[in-house]
This record gives structure tokens, C-alpha cells and sequence, in this order.
């Protein structure tokens, strides 16, 4: 999954859900501080949703809150440390607390507590809960077994079903949150590329039930929400059952929630290029509410560092693949993921890498320096490259990738899109959504449009968003063949 910064996630106030005789809802607060990719915001909503009926409510920031949860990600350089670092400082809040006869205990939950269990324990004696991220439906268990117990783990992979035992936001709950909501379809992956660890810190792929995923689509979009973006480590590999005894494929599961009245937009992350099946291509042209934006991660240009990564295709393979999505959907803006310095890259692998970007041509991208991850195949490799090598790479690479995002931007002045208006504005009388193509859109106009989607004239951009204005049309044009060369392949 693509690495989308540290969030910090407030529960809303208590339920009025019943709580454990000596510790009353009122009297409890809960942080979450959540790092990484969407998934990992997915599941901090989920914990702080199974959490709130056991009687835990908002706090202010971590020196109010009662209960501490570090959801982490691995996906970051140096993702440990950083964690370390961060319990350091609660350790230190804890023993303030604890001085003035309050109570803290910390949790420290996803991929960082899966890859380092009991040895996050033995770093920092402060923390009182390690689960993992196939384990978090059982906190309200590890929380009581902690009063008994120094120290829980759990980073097991359980049999049962955890999203069977996740609580659902109340529909006030959902509102606060937005119109757009991610949904998880599937976790886990089975591609063992070397540089990753989701393999050993989510487990091997598996796919929620169409109808669980219908059931939790409808609950969101009777709350408000219109766009709805699909989830997973590998999500184009989703072969949920179809309740006939069959299973459906992503593509059967974009039309099947397309026909949900309350459903305006669809969107799915992250996926890879093996797993891009004609049927879902072909979904791109048939689907309406599939949006036109794909984030398809290549890595890397070169077929010899494709192969050391175990990445199974090739930097042709991938380029025939952009061409056949942009056929059956002409508009469609693409993203991606590079990884810069990975062991073994000379400098004619990184200039193929340049030169797949100038081939495809992206409207945006994520790009990291190689770092190693314990456990990997690539993290044993002798070849690694040196640290000034892989920030010169970098340099050039997200040059290359910013103007592309430029120009793609630029060529949407002029032209008139959709646009699902998210939110107030920065500014009084502003609103801002999002376009069909990803890009934050401001404008300015009423709170009564908040949810709706509406047709924008693009009239100029900035650094990190277009400024448009209502326009007159009721049906937007999409981008013309102009818009499309700005993105290569044409």
C-alpha cells in the first residue's frame, strides 16, 4: 500500500455503550495516532469504533487520553525507530501521569507490532498491549488481560473472520467522518516481492464476502457518504464469495456496488499489474462510477531489478498494460510507486526506470529511497547502494514525476468535470472536493453542496490543487486528447 503520512484519528464522544464497573465511559479517553498507508486509517477507524462501545470517548491529545494507540506501518524508512522513538516520549507522558494518579496504558498495533511482538516489549517496558493487525478485533480482550498481566501480545493470525467482530460507526459517526469512506475488501498478499514484508505482517491474501462488503457499503452511503474507496494490499487479486457458491472478481464487485442508488463514485488501491484482468480493464469503459484514476505500482524500469524484486513482469508487459486501460478508458490518469537504489541497480537500470516514466507519462506517484526491511530477501543482499546514490536517484526521479503531475494538472484548465464536494474551503465561502481524476479541487460556494456532485469549470491551478467555478453545464466533458498527451501513450 502507498504511504500516506501519520494521522492522528479522535473517537467522537462515548455511545453510552455499557463499560467495565470501575472504569465509567466518561471517565475514559482514547488517542489514536495512525501511520502509513489507507489501510491502516481503515482499521484505526475500526478500532476506534470497537472501542467506543466499550465506553471510551474522545481525547484532546495523548496527555488527556486514558488508552494510547500506536497503529503503525512498516512501509516507512526506518519504521521502528521512528515508533521507538515515539514510545519514548509516551513512556515519559505515562510516568507524569501516573505521579498525578491517572491511569495510561499504550498500545502499539499494525505492521511494526506483527514484524516486532514481544521484542517492542523488551525495548520498552512502557507498553502495556502489542497486536497485530489480523488481531486488533480482540483489544477490548487484551486490555482486560493487561490489568491481570505486565505484558499482552497477540500477533497471531486467527482462523475467525475479524471483520465479523468489528463494531459499526453509528450514522452520526459516519457523517463526521465525510463522504468519501474507505472500505477493506481484502488484505494480505501472496507476491512475496523481497523488498516487502506485507506477506509476513498481514498474511496471505484473503477476500471479504461480496455480501459483507454490500452490507457495510450500505450502511455508509445511507449515512451520507457517495464515494466509496475499495482497499487492500493486493486489492485487483479480490475473489470474494459470491454467495452462490462461486466467487466474484473485483470487476463483479464494482458492478455489484455501482447498482447501490447512493453509491456516485467507486475507487480501488492498491493494485498490481499481474492482477489486472481484462474483465476489470473493461470495467474502466462499462462502469460510470469507476473512477477514471489507477494507481498500478511498477517499481522499477528495468527487467533486471523487476526480477530481483520478484515483481513477475516486465517494464514491456507494464507498458502494453497502460496501453490496453488507456484504450478501453481514454481519460484515465495513472499513478504509481518507485522504488530508487534497490540492491544491485546500476545506473542503466535507474535511466530504464526514467524512461518507462517518460514512456507511460503519470498524473501523480509515490517514490522512496530503497531501505531494507528485516526478514526480506532484499535486506541480505551485499549489493545495497550507497545513501548519496539513492538521493541523487530520487532528486531526478521526483523532478521527473512533478512535472508530469504539472502538466497533467495544467491541461485541466479550460475543461469542465465533476466534482464530489467534500468539505468547507480553507477560506469563508470556499468548498473543496475532489475531481474525477484525484485532485483537490477548490471553489467557491455553499455547505448545501457537500456531498453533491457538481459540474466545475477549471480555471487555473496551484502547487497542490485546482480552482475552479460552478459552470452552467449539467454534464461534464471529459478531458480531450490534448489532456491525454500530457500523460504520454498516445
Amino acid at each position: 500500500m502507498s504511504d500516506i503520512g501519520d494521522l492522528r484519528i479522535r473517537p467522537n464522544e462515548a455511545r453510552g455503550a455499557p463499560a467495565a464497573e470501575d472504569s465509567p465511559p466518561q471517565e475514559r479517553k482514547l488517542f489514536v495516532q495512525s501511520f502509513g498507508c489507507q489501510m491502516n486509517v481503515y482499521d484505526s477507524q475500526k478500532m476506534t469504533d470497537l472501542l467506543g462501545r466499550e465506553g471510551y470517548g474522545a481525547a484532546a491529545g495523548p496527555e488527556d487520553a486514558d488508552l494510547i494507540i500506536l497503529n503503525t506501518c512498516h512501509i516507512r524508512e526506518r519504521a521502528s525507530e521512528k515508533i521507538f522513538s515515539e514510545l519514548g516520549r509516551l513512556r515519559e507522558l505515562k510516568a507524569l501521569r501516573a505521579v498525578e494518579g491517572r491511569k495510561t496504558k499504550i498500545v502499539v498495533a499494525g505492521c511494526v507490532a506483527q514484524a516486532e511482538g514481544a521484542e517492542i516489549h523488551r525495548r520498552q517496558s512502557a507498553v502495556d498491549v502489542v497486536v497485530g493487525p489480523q488481531s486488533y478485533h480482540r483489544l477490548p480482550e487484551l486490555l482486560r488481560r493487561a490489568e491481570r498481566e505486565k505484558h499482552v501480545v497477540d500477533t497471531d493470525f486467527p482462523v475467525e473472520d475479524k471483520f465479523g467482530f468489528l463494531a459499526r460507526p453509528t450514522p452520526a459517526e459516519t457523517r463526521k467522518r465525510g463522504v468519501s469512506a474507505f472500505v477493506t475488501v481484502q488484505e494480505g498478499c501472496d507476491k512475496f516481492c523481497t523488498f516487502c514484508v506485507v506477506p509476513y505482517t498481514r498474511g496471505a491474501e484473503f477476500s471479504r464476502p461480496v455480501a459483507a462488503i454490500l452490507e457495510e457499503a450500505a450502511a455508509l452511503t445511507a449515512a451520507g457518504v457517495r464515494e466509496l474507496t475499495l482497499i487492500g494490499q493486493n486489492v485487483n487479486a479480490y475473489h470474494g464469495a459470491d454467495g452462490r457458491g462461486g466467487e466474484a472478481d473485483l470487476a463483479a464487485l464494482c458492478a455489484e456496488l455501482a447498482r447501490a442508488s447512493g453509491v456516485k463514485r467507486i475507487r480501488y488501491t492498491t493494485s498490481h499489474p499481474n492482477d489486472m484482468g481484462e474483465a476489470l480493464i473493461e470495467a474502466h469503459r462499462a462502469q460510470p462510477k469507476l473512477m477514471p484514476f489507477l494507481h498500478l505500482p511498477v517499481q522499477s524500469g528495468s527487467d533486471a531489478v523487476l526480477a530481483a524484486m520478484n515483481r513477475k513482469h516486465t517494464s514491456a508487459g507494464y507498458i502494453a498494460l497502460c496501453r490496453r486501460i488507456r484504450a478501453a478508458r481514454p481519460d484515465i490518469a495513472l499513478s504509481s510507486d518507485f522504488i530508487v537504489g534497490f540492491p544491485g541497480e546500476t545506473d542503466a537500470d535507474f535511466e530504464a526506470t526514467l524512461q518507462l516514466i517518460e514512456d507511460v507519462g503519470y498524473a501523480s506517484a509515490f517514490s522512496f529511497k530503497y531501505s531494507p526491511r528485516p526478514g526480506t530477501p532484499g535486506a541480505e543482499r551485499t549489493d545495497q547502494i550507497a545513501e548519496d546514490v539513492k538521493s541523487e536517484r530520487l532528486a531526478r526521479l521526483q523532478a521527473l514525476i512533478e512535472s508530469q503531475r504539472q502538466a497533467f494538472n495544467r491541461a485541466m484548465v479550460g475543461r469542465t468535470v465533476e466534482v464530489l464536494i467534500e468539505r468547507r474551503g480553507r477560506h469563508p465561502g470556499q468548498i473543496a472536493g475532489k475531481s474525477p481524476y484525484l485532485q483537490a479541487v477548490q471553489l467557491e460556494g455553499g455547505d448545501e453542496l457537500i456531498g453533491e456532485s457538481v459540474a466545475v469549470e477549471i480555471v487555473a491551478t496551484g502547487p497542490n490543487s485546482l480552482f475552479g467555478k460552478l459552470a452552467s453545464e449539467t454534464t461534464a466533458r471529459p478531458p480531450a486528447a490534448a489532456e491525454q498527451s500530457a500523460r504520454g501513450l498516445v
